[in-house]
C-alpha cells in the first residue's frame, strides 16, 4: 500500500499548529525563568531518580478523570479513548490554530504530549498516575 502525501495546505496548517504550540512553550519558560530569578533562590541541583515499576494496585487514570480538564466547547470537537498506557484524544474536526493551542496547552498540564502522525496525529496523556 502507498501512504497519500499531505498536500502542501496540510503541511502548512501542521507547521502553523507547531508554531502556535512553541510559542506557547517559550511563553510558559520565559514566565518560569522570571519567577524563578525573582525568588533569588538558587536552582535545586538535580535528582537522580531510577523509574518505579508501576504497582498492580495503583490506580490507572482514565477518561474520565481526563474529560473534565477541557471546557465544553473543547471537549466538543475531541474523541477520548483509553488504550493499555494511554488516554487517546483525537480531534473530530479541524481545530485551527487557536483551539489546537489552547488543547495541547491542557494536554501538557496533564502530563500529555501531542504526538504528530499524519491523519492519525493525536494527543495522548499516560494513564498511570506520577
Amino acid at each position: 500500500m502507498s501512504e497519500k502525501k499531505p498536500s502542501t495546505e496540510e503541511l502548512a496548517q501542521r507547521v502553523d499548529q507547531l508554531l502556535v504550540v512553541l510559542k506557547e512553550i517559550s511563553e510558559d519558560l520565559a514566565e518560569i525563568s522570571k519567577h524563578l530569578k525573582a525568588t533569588g533562590a538558587p536552582a535545586p541541583a538535580p535528582v537522580a531518580v531510577s523509574p518505579a515499576a508501576p504497582t498492580p494496585t495503583a490506580r490507572m487514570r482514565s477518561v474520565a478523570d481526563i474529560r473534565p480538564i477541557f471546557p465544553k466547547e473543547l471537549e466538543s470537537m475531541l474523541t477520548f479513548e483509553e488504550t493499555g498506557k494511554y488516554i487517546v484524544i483525537k480531534p473530530r474536526q479541524y481545530l485551527g490554530s487557536e483551539n489546537f493551542a489552547k488543547i495541547a496547552s491542557l494536554v501538557r498540564s496533564a502530563g500529555g504530549e501531542y504526538v504528530s502522525a499524519g491523519k492519525e496525529s493525536h494527543f495522548r496523556v499516560s494513564r498511570e498516575l506520577k
